[in-house]
Formats: structure tokens, sequence, C-alpha cells
């Protein structure tokens, strides 16, 4: 079985220091180190990809946070529910597609009012393999948390999770699915098709911005069955978490820009950035 952590925190004298957010730094850092060095290697200045960060992560912060508290509003505004934990982002809750959404959002901002040496569809082919690796250090995170677990399980590698971290309803069970290290696992395995697969991206990558449809499209597969085995309070439509049907939507939208992507490379066709 997967022991978690007995704590969450350090305390440092008069402070306290989350793991979550030490993870999310440590994951915001590989993404621009790698991005930089991806950048340089596509030809441009990788202070780009440092500038235009200042920007990003903290659109990216508050719109991972804003995602995670609409989609699971019980836990901040239900009976038993505490409004202003929201602004809590150290204790956890960041909904990735908020974050990539309001993140782009920003360096977009950033390359359209600023002169950079390369297009923003470039820079996002440069940031997808340290995106999705950032991701993957952000849910060990998750893991000190004792958060967005799944199903009961009795295989070896169930997550043990205190009885008062667990769900109303599950108090007898003692291991869970460790959903967290399904998606970590995931996470590597997408960033190694994007930087060690070359044979394959060359069949599937035309133009500039098909890498980083890519990343959607592979991260949106994992995340659509981990998301359908995991037992944390969420809204639903039609019987199903509304992260599955947004998984859903995203693997359709990030399908039909490659169909669309390819059809314009056969044809010549240059897509505006």
């Amino acid at each position: 079985m997967i022991p978690s952590p007995s704590s969450s925190a350090l305390s440092i004298g008069p402070f306290t220091v989350y793991y979550y957010a030490i993870c999310i730094i440590i994951g915001i850092a590989v993404a621009i180190f790698i991005g930089k060095r991806r950048y340089a290697t596509m030809g441009g200045n990788p202070e780009d990809v440092l500038e235009a960060s200042i920007w990003a992560v903290p659109f990216g912060i508050i719109g991972g946070r804003i995602y995670h508290v609409v989609s699971s509003p019980q836990q901040y505004f239900g009976k038993s529910g505490e409004p202003l934990d929201a602004f809590k982002i150290w204790q956890g809750g960041l909904g990735i597609w908020g974050a990539i959404s309001l993140g782009a959002i920003g360096a977009y901002l950033y390359f359209r009012t600023h002169s950079t040496t390369l297009e923003f569809a470039k820079f996002l082919d440069a940031l997808a393999p340290g995106v999705v690796l950032a991701q993957a250090i952000g849910r060990i995170g998750n893991w000190f948390n004792q958060e967005l677990f799944g199903k009961p399980t009795e295989q070896i590698w169930g997550l043990e999770i205190q009885v008062s971290k667990r769900p109303n309803g599950y108090e007898q069970f003692e291991t869970f699915h460790p959903t967290f290290l399904y998606e970590l696992i995931w996470c590597v395995l997408v960033a190694f098709i994007l930087v060690k697969t070359p044979w394959f991206l060359k069949r599937v990558s035309k133009q500039s911005g098909d890498l980083f449809a890519i990343y959607v499209l592979g991260y949106t597969m994992g995340r659509l069955w981990i998301e359908a085995i995991r037992i944390d309070d969420a809204n639903q439509v039609l019987g199903l978490r509304v992260n599955i049907w947004v998984s859903a939507v995203v693997i359709a939208l990030a399908y039909a820009y490659l169909i669309r992507s390819n059809t314009q490379s056969r044809k010549g066709v240059k897509k505006t950035p």
C-alpha cells in the first residue's frame, strides 16, 4: 500500500510552508526552464519565455483557482463550506483547464503588446512538454494534501487515506485508487511523446501550434478516465462529473484543430498565429 504523508505543511518559526505550494512553484520553474531551452532551439530569444511567464503565471493561478471553485463549489459554498477558503490556494485546488486557458491568455497578451523573436504559436509548442511535466509535479502536492483520490481499492498500490480525509459514505474504506499517481505517470508519458517520438510527431504535427494541441489532446485522453474514478465532491451534468464533460469537449476540439491544421498544411495554407 502507498502511505499518505502525515503532514501537508512544514512550520519554520512563525511561517508555515505548504508542500502543495512548493510543488506548484517547482513545477512552474521546470516549465519555464524547459520552455526557455526549447524556445532557444527554435531560434527565439529565451528571455521571451521568462518575460511572458510574468504575465502567464498569475493569470494561470487565478484561472486555475476559479475553475476549481466553480466546478467543485460544495467545499466552499455548501452546507458546511467556508466561502473564504476559496482564496486559500496554498491548501490545494487548481483546475488545470482554468490554469491553462487563462495562463495562455496572459501569455498571448504579452506577445500582442511586446516585440518577440518568435510567434505565439511557437511559444506554445516550446512550452508544451514543460507544462505537462509541471502538472505531474503538481500532482505530488495532491498526495501531500490527501485529496483527489479515486474509488476504494484493495490493490497493492492502494493509497492509504486518513479517516478525517475520507468523503462521506467512504469512512469504512482504508485504501483508495491513487489518482494523483495515475495522472503523474500519464503526464510523464505525454511529455515523453512530445520530445522523444519525432517519427510520430512528423505525421501529426504540421504547423506551429500543433504540438501544443497534441499535448492538450494527449493529456485530456488520460484525464478522461482518471476523472471517472475520482470520488471527491463535484458538480454533475446528466450523471457525469463536469470535468468529464469538459475533457470530452476539449478532446473533440483538439482533434478537430489537428485535422484542420493537417488539411491546411496539405493545401499549403499557413495558419494565422
